[in-house]
């Protein structure tokens, strides 16, 4: 194996995958979601990062080919696990999620199962679209639970009454509620918005993969 830069990153960002998780287990909120989402963007610029360096530095590797689409799946699969967990379990995000997670774990059983023909099935510039619009909702959703976090402290045994005027701006909003509101319902609306996108580019590039591979699986 050949430990380069391109490959140091790639691992890099294949450990940051749990480490999301990991976040909301040992720091509380909004400190968890602050570090969830530092550690996602890091992973996500490594993920653009290393791809490049490999090609223009000549250091594409076997290693590296096999665990750059790991990483990504494994970041993407986990960071969605832990917004669908501390959302409530609301439909809106647990269908775009289900639909995701389901179609990486077919396309890997289709890859698998078709070995050494499954080069057939190469990433597409569409599929790398998808990649990147999955990772863009999910780190606007973290930052709309940074949001929410914080107006929840602000607020802290602040009155219904009070806290309704303040929001409406009869009583002066000295400790920045009205704008963290506007944070999270923005990035709330915005990262289930990308979400949903990023469940039906996954849905389609899944379905031209089935299409590809159809030829070797007719008996």
């Amino acid at each position: 194996m050949r430990w380069t830069l391109p490959n140091v990153l790639t691992i890099l960002r294949l450990l940051a995958a749990p480490a999301v998780a990991v976040m909301f287990l040992y720091f509380n909120r909004p400190w968890a979601d602050w570090f969830a989402l530092c550690l996602f963007l890091a992973a996500a610029a490594t993920d653009w990062i290393d791809g490049r360096l490999a090609r223009a530095w000549g250091q594409e590797t076997k290693l590296g080919a096999m665990l750059d689409p790991i990483a990504d799946k494994a970041m993407v699969v986990i960071a969605l696990m832990v917004i669908v967990g501390y959302s409530s379990y609301s439909p809106w995000i647990v269908l775009p999620a289900t639909m995701i997670v389901f179609r990486e774990v077919f396309v890997s059983g289709l890859r698998e199962y078709l070995g050494a023909s499954a080069g057939t099935l190469k990433v597409t510039q569409l599929a790398k679209w998808k990649t990147t619009v999955q990772m863009l909702a999910i780190a606007i959703l973290f930052a709309q639970g940074v949001f929410e976090h914080y107006l929840g402290m602000e607020s802290y045994g602040m009155g219904q009454e009070l806290f309704d005027a303040v929001m409406a701006g009869e009583v002066e909003d000295v400790r920045g509620l009205r704008w963290m509101s506007q944070g999270m319902v923005v990035s709330g609306y915005a990262g289930l918005a990308l979400l949903w996108i990023a469940a039906l580019l996954t849905l389609w590039t899944g379905g031209e993969y089935v299409r590809k591979a159809l030829p070797y699986l007719k008996d």
